[in-house]
C-alpha cells in the first residue's frame, strides 16, 4: 500500500514516532475483533460456544481477536442473537477505560454505528441512562439496529447536533464519550479508502469539528464528571494539541488510567504542550495488535448536587391489551415508564421535553396495539432472556430450523398456541406466533439478510 508522501514527511517530524516500525506493520495480517455483549453472555461463555478460536484483547476483558479467514461471525446465528459486537480491537479501548457505573447518566456524543454505546450499555447493566447520539440520520439507522440487537432497554437514541442536545442536557451527564470525527490515519492499514481520502488539509476541517464537539460536551457535563476524548488518528493537532488547547480554556484535570495493557504515554512535544499531556494514551500499531487509537480522560472541576430525573405519569389507552399479553406470554414485569406514540408502546428511558431534538428511539420499543390486541416487537424479544418468556422453543445454532427462521420462514412446532420466543441455544432470536402446531414467523423483515 502506498501512503501519501505528505503524511510520511509529517510523521518523520514527530519525535518518538517509530516510522520504520509503523511501515513494517503494514506487512502484518489484518486483525479482526469482536466483543462479548455482557448483557447477554459472559466472555467465558462466549469463548466456550464460539465456532472458532478467540484470543483476548489485552485492554478490553470482554474483547477478542478472531481469525477472519476461517470464521464469519456476522453470518452466525449468535450474531443475530446479539451475543457479540464486531469491532476493531483498538476501538474497544475507550469504552473499556472510561469509568462507568450502573445508574449513571452517560452520553455517547458521536455514537454511530454503536460500538462504544453497546459497550457502555453493558457496563450500565440496564440501570441509569445512555444517550446515544449521531448527527448523521443514515448512520443512526445502523446505531438503532445495534442498540436493539444487543437488547438495550435504557437508551435514548437521538439524531441531533451537539448544540441542540446542550439545550436539553446542560450539566446533566456523569460521563460523556466523544469518539470524535478525525482524519482517520489509524485506519490506513485496515481501509485503503482512508488512504485515498487523506488530504493535507483534512486535519484543519476535523479540528474545527472537534472544537465544536468539545465545547458542547463541556456544557452538558456536570461538575466532577468525566469526559473521554478519543480518535483513530495520529495527527497531534487532533489529539494532544486539541486537548492542550481545550485545557487552556476550560477548568479540567487530565486523569491517569492503566496503561499496562499496551498504551504508551501521550507526546507533549508533538504540540509544545505541558507535561500533563503524558497522561493521554496511545495504542500504536507497531506495538500492539490493533490499528491505533488516541485516548484521554478529563475531569471537570467543581462541586455537584444531582437533580432528579423528570418523571411524567401517562394514562395509556388500551393498556389492558399489553397487560393481557404480559400475563399470557411473559414472566417479567414491564410496567415502568410507559408511553404511547400512535399505536406504538415504549418503556421510556428519559421523560424530559427534548424540544427540537430528533428522537430515533426513547427506551425500549415494546410493540404495537392492533385491533384489540398487542403485538410484541423484535426489540422486546432481544431484550428478554429465555426464562422470561412463558412459551419458547430453542434449537442448536447449526440446526436447519434456525436457518429457516432467520430467513423468515414458518415452521412446524410442538409449542403451545400464542406468541412464542424462538431461541438458538437458549438465546432469543425473535418471535413466532403458534397456532395448531405451526409457528408463523415474526422475525423483523428488515433484519432478514437472505
Amino acid at each position: 500500500m502506498k501512503l501519501p508522501s505528505l503524511f510520511i514527511e509529517k510523521m518523520k517530524t514527530l519525535p518518538g514516532f517509530e516510522l520504520e516500525k509503523y511501515l513494517e506493520s503494514f506487512n502484518s495480517p489484518r486483525l479482526y475483533g469482536l466483543r462479548a455483549n455482557t448483557l447477554k453472555i459472559s466472555p467465558k461463555e462466549l469463548e466456550d460456544i464460539f465456532p472458532g478460536n478467540l484470543r483476548t484483547v489485552p485492554w478490553c476483558k470482554e474483547g477478542f481477536y478472531y481469525d477472519g479467514e476461517s470464521v464469519r461471525p456476522a453470518k452466525h446465528p449468535y450474531y443475530s442473537a446479539g451475543l457479540y459486537y464486531i469491532q476493531e480491537p483498538s476501538a474497544m479501548s475507550t469504552g473499556a477505560v472510561v469509568p462507568v457505573s450502573p445508574g449513571e447518566r452517560v452520553l455517547d456524543l458521536c455514537a454511530a454505528p454503536g460500538g462504544k454505546s453497546t459497550q457502555l450499555a453493558a457496563r450500565l447493566q440496564g440501570e441509569g441512562l445512555l444517550v446515544s447520539n449521531d448527527i448523521s440520520a443514515s448512520r443512526c439507522k445502523a446505531l438503532l439496529k445495534n442498540i436493539e440487537l444487543c437488547g438495550i432497554k435504557n437508551a435514548l437514541v437521538t439524531n441531533s447536533t451537539p448544540e441542540k442536545l446542550a439545550g436539553e442536557f446542560e450539566g446533566f451527564f456523569d460521563k460523556i464519550i466523544t469518539d470524535a470525527p478525525c482524519s482517520g490515519e489509524g485506519m490506513f492499514r485496515k481501509d485503503e479508502g482512508a488512504v485515498r481520502g487523506w488530504q493535507e488539509h483534512k486535519t484543519e476541517v476535523c479540528c474545527s469539528l472537534q472544537r465544536e464537539i468539545l465545547h458542547y460536551a463541556d456544557i452538558m457535563l456536570r461538575p466532577g464528571g468525566i469526559l473521554a476524548y478519543s480518535t483513530c488518528t495520529f495527527a497531534p493537532e487532533e489529539d494532544e494539541g486539541m486537548i492542550w488547547e481545550f485545557l487552556q480554556k476550560h477548568d479540567y484535570t487530565l486523569l491517569d488510567f492503566d496503561k499496562s495493557t499496551g498504551f504508551i504515554d501521550g507526546f507533549p512535544e508533538w504540540c509544545n504542550g505541558g507535561e500533563e499531556l503524558k497522561k493521554c494514551g496511545r495504542l500504536m500499531p507497531y506495538i500492539v495488535d490493533g490499528e491505533g487509537h488516541f485516548l484521554c480522560l478529563l475531569q471537570k472541576k467543581g462541586a455537584y448536587e444531582r437533580k432528579l430525573d423528570p418523571v411524567k405519569e401517562e394514562k395509556i389507552k388500551d393498556i389492558e391489551y399489553f397487560e393481557d399479553f404480559c400475563a399470557q406470554s411473559l414472566n417479567v414485569d414491564f410496567s415502568g415508564s410507559l408511553t404511547r406514540h400512535g399505536d406504538s408502546l415504549f418503556m421510556s428511558a428519559y421523560q424530559g421535553d427534548m424540544k427540537g431534538i430528533r428522537i430515533m428511539r426513547n427506551g425500549l420499543y415494546l410493540g404495537e396495539f392492533k385491533k384489540k390486541r398487542f403485538e410484541p416487537s423484535q426489540a422486546l424479544a432481544m431484550a428478554l432472556k429465555r426464562n422470561e418468556a412463558k412459551n419458547t422453543v430453542s434449537f442448536k445454532a447449526e440446526a436447519e430450523e434456525v436457518t429457516r427462521y432467520l430467513k423468515g420462514e414458518s415452521l412446524q412446532t410442538e409449542a403451545e398456541d400464542g406468541f412464542c420466543l424462538f431461541c438458538t441455544d437458549n438465546y432469543p432470536l425473535g418471535w413466532g406466533k403458534v397456532k395448531n402446531n405451526r409457528l408463523k414467523n415474526r422475525y423483523l423483515p428488515g433484519w432478514i439478510s437472505g
